[in-house]
């Protein structure tokens, strides 16, 4: 009897992780799967690196990182590498200086689920009145 192969959310999963935080058999069942298949391992080489640019801010290592992802036959990440590369500069800034726009997407997303909570039930002025007087 041959063992189920493990489930593709369990695979992203083991992919998107940080490879020292998966236990010792969730390592093994990575390489096991990896070995048997080149596109998830190359995909995996580009995610992990894409995360240690993001997480390290090394925005100056994103050219190199588009032209080896351009080198592989992976059509989804070439998706990507476009959307990125169509505001490189954006991009390069976003992964290498210490601001970000986090709390005004909180606030934008806020008020996205107080407008989408009122849909329907009541005019512009108690919506107003809820977004200004919201804790």
């Amino acid at each position: 009897m041959t063992a189920q192969p493990p489930a593709p959310r369990l695979v992203t999963r083991w992919i998107l992780s940080r490879p020292e935080s998966l236990t010792e058999i969730e390592q093994l069942r990575l390489k096991v799967v990896l070995a048997n298949c080149p596109e998830p391992d190359a995909l995996t080489g580009h995610v992990r690196s894409f995360a240690q640019m993001l997480t390290e801010r090394q925005g100056a290592r994103l050219p190199n990182w588009l032209e080896s992802v351009r080198q592989d036959d992976l059509p989804s990440l070439h998706t990507l590498a476009a959307g990125i590369d169509r505001d490189r500069d954006a991009v390069i800034a976003g992964l290498t200086l210490p601001w970000n726009s986090g709390v005004v997407e909180g606030h934008v997303n806020r008020i996205k689920m107080l407008k989408h909570q009122m849909f329907g039930r009541a005019g512009f002025a108690l919506l107003r009145k809820r977004v200004l007087l919201a804790p």
